[in-house]
């Protein structure tokens, strides 16, 4: 089983509509939405792995602030990249990469082999910039090369 958390309801709108999810499941995954922060995201995914087996998969996944170095659309990996967690929108580039669940993702992960993080870069420290419609595009663009990494 392919856990995936998002904060948004945004986000989890690409897994839905890529893999047709019936009430967030299908037979291969099961979709969580934690909501922003931390906090929420930390204690979201201590439920999901209540249900967690040996062989399962669990994936954070959902939009990010970057600099300018970094394309919009650009698919992060929180294995190669480092992403600064924050739980404020951040408007000046002070750090490379930014999100506000990953720490929460992380901690509660911290003895599971099978997890990923990956992020999106959704705006260049500008937060108004990251609507709903795309963040969900931008998520839906990158799921078959998430699939893939994690498949791997």
């Amino acid at each position: 089983m392919l856990y995936v958390i998002t904060a948004l309801k945004a986000e989890a709108q690409a897994f839905v509509e890529k893999f047709k999810l019936i009430e967030y499941k299908n037979e291969n995954i099961a979709l969580f939405i934690s909501g922003i922060g931390k906090e929420n995201m930390y204690n979201t995914t201590l439920k999901v792995l209540k249900s967690f087996q040996e062989d399962d998969k669990i994936l954070n996944i959902g939009i990010c602030g970057a600099t300018t170095s970094y394309k919009i659309g650009q698919l992060i990996d929180a294995r190669v990249e480092k992403i600064t967690c924050v739980d404020y929108e951040v408007t000046q580039s002070e750090y490379s990469i930014v999100d506000m669940e990953s720490a929460g993702f992380i901690e509660a992960t911290k003895n599971i082999k099978n997890s990923y993080i990956f992020k999106v870069v959704s705006d260049h420290f500008e937060p108004h910039a990251a609507t709903k419609e795309k963040a969900k595009k931008l998520i839906f663009d990158k799921i078959d090369e998430i699939m893939k990494e994690i498949q791997a």
